[in-house]
């Protein structure tokens, strides 16, 4: 019974003294693979940013993946992701997670976002102030007939509560960025998967009426011009609206790392940065840092 385990014996020992694989073993050099998880907003600017940077590096495999922020931030916290993408700024909890694990996250702004609102194209409503937003998004208004449309239901979409977005939105909308301002979407509102939920659900619904990212607003939907207060202005969202602080409901992208990036991480994030990292970031509909941020 002993002979066909010795007949093997110059295999398996010519196997174990094999040279290892490269990118393999401890002696080998760091792997050029980067995990990079997280926000549902940025996944498509961050595989356009995986795309060209691997053409530009061959060298460096880059594996894109949503899922929120929330996932994201979990990545990262458990040691599973090198970079991780969010849409709202990591939360304190979060970050005691993080430290309690050896990780402390360091935070780089990346671009910047409008959070558009999004109706029908039907839909004769085209302005509405932030107070207005967050009473229907919270429940208080329930037809569109009692902010200027017609004698319709409103039916509420928003993104799921693992949601960078969704969290952005109830605290600086529903909530108008008060802290101690404790009011929740409404129960009726329908959570919807991914920005392109609802899109979908918009096209589709004249009674509809939902947020997204600037990025992710297709000309099939009507975008409404937001204003601070009852007085105006009334300001529709772009490049030039972000950067000028007029429309109201705009935010800071991140990636976040466990301590300071360095080695290829630290030379994607510089790209990414670069003149040519925020060329794509305005070409997909975002709006790209300024020179001298």
């Amino acid at each position: 019974m002993r002979r066909p385990f010795l007949a093997l014996l110059p295999l398996l020992l010519l196997v174990a003294c094999r040279p290892p694989e490269p990118g393999g073993g401890a002696d080998q050099p760091l792997a050029t693979a980067i995990q990079n998880v997280g926000s549902d907003t940025i996944v498509n600017l961050a595989l356009a940013w995986a795309e060209t940077y691997q053409t530009l590096h061959p060298e460096v495999r880059i594996a894109v993946t949503g899922g929120g922020s929330g996932t994201g931030i979990a990545g990262l916290i458990n040691g599973t992701v090198d970079i991780a993408n969010a849409s709202r700024k990591i939360k304190p909890e979060e970050r005691e997670s993080a430290e309690a694990n050896g990780i402390t996250p360091v935070e780089h702004v990346i671009a910047r976002d409008a959070i558009a609102v999004v109706v029908h194209p039907s839909n004769p409503v085209d302005r509405l102030t932030l107070r207005q937003i967050s009473d229907i998004f919270s429940g208080r208004i329930t037809n569109w007939s009692e902010v200027g449309g017609e004698d319709r239901p409103i039916v509420l979409l928003s993104r799921e509560s693992n949601s960078g977005t969704h969290v952005y939105f109830l605290e600086q909308v529903v909530r108008l960025g008060d802290s101690d301002n404790t009011t929740l979407f409404s129960p009726e509102t329908l959570l919807m998967p991914s920005s392109e939920g609802i899109s979908a659900e918009v096209r589709q619904n004249p009674n509809a009426i939902g947020y997204d990212g600037l990025g992710y607003v297709t000309p099939d939907q009507k975008t409404i011009a937001v204003a601070r207060g009852p007085g105006g202005p009334f300001v529709l969202p772009t490049v030039e609206s972000v950067n000028d602080g007029t429309y109201p409901i705009s935010r800071d992208l991140y990636m976040y790392t466990a301590g300071e990036p360095a080695g290829v991480i630290a030379d994607y994030l510089a790209w990414i940065r670069s003149p040519e990292g925020q060329r794509i970031v305005g070409e997909l509909g975002f709006v790209p840092l300024r020179i001298d941020q």
